[in-house]
């Protein structure tokens, strides 16, 4: 696999030239490159061996953020210091993925730990109406938390189902704060079908000011609270999800909504709207949020026992910079799924450490029940390998599979090699540790390697429900 440094360079260094002119920047690629962490060295577990109690988690979703979009992750544009400092005081992960290219069936593999072909909500992609959810009887993360002494808690945006059958509330959360669907207009908290989509438990919840604003005072507060008990809170924000509203855009804001108020039930797309210094001002309210739950955190005494991990659902879209990867939401290339990954523990896990492990979503749902000493439903078997061996003893993790499904698309990453069939429907076969853009395709010479990956894919696809 590929060191760190070159991994870095690779989203920096390299991005520098290509990414002044794509944004007409006026910075040389010298001055557009993040100088690398001198103090950034590869994942080792702490030694000697240190002990602490179950530890609180804040698992922290943006929306459609881009692998690239963090400084810290080789941005030439946007600036992220409080994400930036999290990575810092813990591990990056240069090779994690999500569970899906798009919003809920990544959810779906969170909430579960299993693929989302395993359940018939997660087939959609994404939700988009009311005839699918995550089932109420599935066991999820929430769940099997709470039964094992956690309080959990879920701020933002759920879509994985909508009332009266699908709720947070339904499926392990104590608490829900939030929007139902997959997107929702900023100040007005209207959805894609001029509904209103905030709720507090499931009752709507009246409250007209920018959305952001509202989720990071709700999670600062739970997180600043005098807890009993060791808790879950799934902190999802729809930043940078579209439209591109940021905080004080209550002009275009109101114009959205007339728009929605007329019928026009595609004015939530902003196909019309927003720019690469909108996406960026997006991007840094995001980060700014993060880092005022962070200091209620920090305030409230629980920093060192909370386990704090920030991801992307998936990877970015219209303007989101994923240099060097290819593909962006919705497609099974790199640009589509690899997101940005930050792991922070103080009590357990040294900061500055920087891992090229390849991981994806269902493989922390396994690592959180562990460490929480929760065990999977045995009949619902989790389809991700839990880490806590490797980040609390150095335990090897053994090369597996990593597999993804959307229609008409399939994927296997196994070690350096990934399996990836578009909607061309040619196979190919890529290097990534040497191509992590996915322009080399290595299938006419590996049919051997290539033939193994893709009866890989189909074995796990064959146990799985059919669209």
């Amino acid at each position: 696999m590929s060191t760190p440094l070159s991994r870095r360079a690779l989203g920096g260094a390299a991005a520098g030239a290509a990414a002044a002119a794509a944004l007409g920047a006026t910075a040389t690629a010298a001055q557009a490159t993040p100088a690398p962490d001198p103090q950034e060295r590869p994942f080792r577990a702490a030694h000697p061996r240190r002990h602490s109690r179950r530890p609180n988690i804040l698992f922290i979703l943006g929306d459609d953020l881009g692998w690239a979009d963090l400084s810290s992750y080789g941005s030439p544009h946007i600036r992220t210091p409080h994400l930036d400092r999290l990575a810092r005081e813990g591990v990056r992960f240069t090779d994690a993925y999500s569970g899906s290219a798009t919003c809920s069936p990544t959810r779906f593999s969170l909430y579960t730990g299993r693929y989302p072909g395993r359940t018939k909500g997660g087939l959609a992609e994404p939700i988009a109406d009311r005839s699918a959810g995550l089932e109420p009887t599935h066991p999820t993360l929430a769940s099997l938390l709470r039964d094992s002494g956690y309080a959990t808690a879920l701020i933002g945006k759920w879509h994985c189902g909508y009332l009266p059958d699908y709720s947070p509330t339904k499926s392990g959360w104590d608490e829900f704060f939030g929007n139902f669907g997959g997107a929702l207009e900023y100040y007005s908290k209207l959805g894609l079908g001029g509904e209103y989509d905030l709720y507090e438990g499931d009752a709507e919840y009246k409250d007209l000011r920018y959305y952001t604003r509202i989720l990071t005072e709700r999670a600062s507060e739970y997180v600043g609270r005098d807890h009993g008990k060791p808790w879950l809170l799934n902190l999802n924000f729809t930043t940078p999800h579209w439209p591109w509203i940021a905080d004080g855009d209550t002009e275009e804001s109101a114009e959205i909504v007339r728009r929605i108020k007329a019928g026009d039930r595609s004015a939530l797309w902003h196909q019309d709207g927003g720019s690469v210094e909108k996406y960026k001002e997006m991007v840094e309210d995001l980060d700014r949020s993060v880092g005022r739950v962070l200091a209620a955190l920090k305030r409230s005494g629980q920093e060192q026992d909370t386990l704090v991990f920030f991801a992307s659902d998936n990877g970015g879209e219209r303007f989101s910079y994923n240099w060097p990867l290819s593909g962006n939401k919705a497609s099974l290339q790199e640009g589509g799924i690899r997101v940005p990954s930050i792991l922070r523990w103080p009590a357990r896990i040294d900061g500055g450490q920087v891992s090229d492990l390849p991981v994806f979503t269902p493989d922390w749902t396994a690592t959180l029940l562990e460490l929480a000493g929760a065990r999977p439903h045995p009949a619902y078997p989790l389809d991700g390998t839990s880490l806590a061996g490797h980040l609390l003893r150095g335990a090897e993790v053994p090369e597996r599979d990593l597999f993804w499904r959307v229609r008409g698309e399939r994927a296997l990453r196994r070690g350096d090699w990934k399996y990836y069939r578009g909607k061309s429907g040619r196979d190919q076969l890529f290097h990534l540790s040497e191509d992590s853009r996915e322009q080399a395709d290595r299938a006419p010479f590996e049919q051997a390697r290539l033939a193994e990956l893709r009866a890989a894919w189909e074995r796990i696809d064959a146990g799985l429900l059919r669209y």
